[in-house]
């Protein structure tokens, strides 16, 4: 089978490896959809970890069960499944209390080494992940593009849940990428008044297609005073920084308003992960830090129940489709910031 192993910086190499071997526990997936998420572009920037060669990456997945172990009586062939990257151990402290996102082994598909995603016309599913990762059935009126996009909306919903946001608040999206959209969307579902930050025109182009109720471009203006404009001095009730910058988090806390929520979503990079928050205003104001980091498998479950319902406009996100034998200029693409959600098609 073709499959794309990154080998370096930048750099990805499509070729010939050897077909998956079926697993007795498991099943074999033909691929058909993979998004690029944001940690893929960052592995690809940043280059492999110490001491591996070469890794198939991709964990937004969804395809095609084209055989089954015969172990396995709960899929057959034909199936199309939905996948996340998230393995969690099941016996440690976190798992034992359901807070699977949290476990202290957990593996990824896609960037674990040992655990190749979805960046392949094939992919084996072990019995290890069809017990303890998140696998879920795609809704038969889903197409596989669309149900590809329920692994990165699924820490999106999580994140709303943590902060139980509602019909009365106004929520601050900072970041404007496919995570930015998919906040400003499953907001504006939930009856949340939404501004999102951009900081180009063409982003604000992109983000307009969501319609959320103010676009701020912070290249151009101040988005603490924007934000208290538009609530008339009082602030927002929820503010999510979904990028890797330290600044915005600082603004997070002074554009919230008294007893409001600053989101974490987007970690910083790991070689520069420190920011500075006003202590006080978050003491005196009663204001929440709340760090937000994947989700429970059945986040998975309820992203492709809202697609299937048409809930969420998931179909707007998706700007660009390339081959798999073009996934270096697939990821030039997604770095050049010339569209939103990326997809790899390795079925063609």
């Amino acid at each position: 089978m073709k499959a794309a192993v990154q080998t370096g910086v930048r750099q990805f190499d499509v070729r010939e490896v050897p077909d998956p071997e079926l697993p007795e526990d498991g099943v074999i997936l033909k691929v058909t959809a993979c998004g690029i998420c944001g940690s893929d572009l960052r592995r690809w920037r940043e280059g492999l970890p110490p001491g591996v060669d070469g890794i198939i990456p991709g964990h937004e997945i969804a395809g095609e069960v084209i055989a089954v172990g015969p172990k396995v009586q709960s899929i057959i062939p034909g199936d199309r499944l939905a996948l996340g990257p998230d393995i969690h151990c099941g016996r440690c402290w976190y798992c034992q209390r359901g807070l699977f996102n949290l476990c202290d082994h957990t593996r990824f598909l896609g960037i674990t080494p040992g655990y190749p995603g979805g960046f392949a016309e094939k992919l084996a599913i072990s019995g290890e992940v069809l017990a303890n990762g998140v696998v879920h059935r795609v809704p038969d009126n889903l197409p596989d593009e669309i149900a590809a996009l329920a692994e990165p909306c699924s820490s999106v919903l999580a994140s709303h849940i943590k902060t139980n946001t509602s019909l009365n608040d106004v929520v601050v999206v900072i970041g404007a990428g496919p995570i930015g959209a998919l906040l400003t969307m499953t907001a504006k579902a939930r009856g949340a008044r939404t501004f999102i930050i951009v900081r180009s025109e063409r982003r604000r182009q992109l983000i307009a297609r969501f319609q959320p109720d103010a676009i701020i471009d912070s290249s151009q203006e101040d988005m603490v005073a924007r934000v208290r404009e538009l609530t008339h001095g009082l602030g927002a009730d929820i503010a999510i920084c979904a990028n890797p910058d330290a600044s915005t988090q600082e603004a997070a806390v002074r554009m919230v308003r008294k007893g409001g929520k600053v989101v974490l979503f987007g970690g910083l990079p790991k070689a520069n992960p420190m920011t500075t928050l006003d202590s006080n205003r978050i003491h005196y104001g009663e204001i929440e830090v709340i760090g937000a980091f994947s989700y429970h498998p059945t986040a998975h479950a309820t992203a492709l129940d809202l697609f299937a319902r048409n809930v969420i406009p998931i179909e707007k996100l998706i700007t660009h489709q390339f081959a798999l034998e073009e996934i270096n200029l697939a990821f030039e693409t997604a770095d050049r910031g010339e569209g939103l959600k990326v997809l790899i098609k390795p079925g063609g």
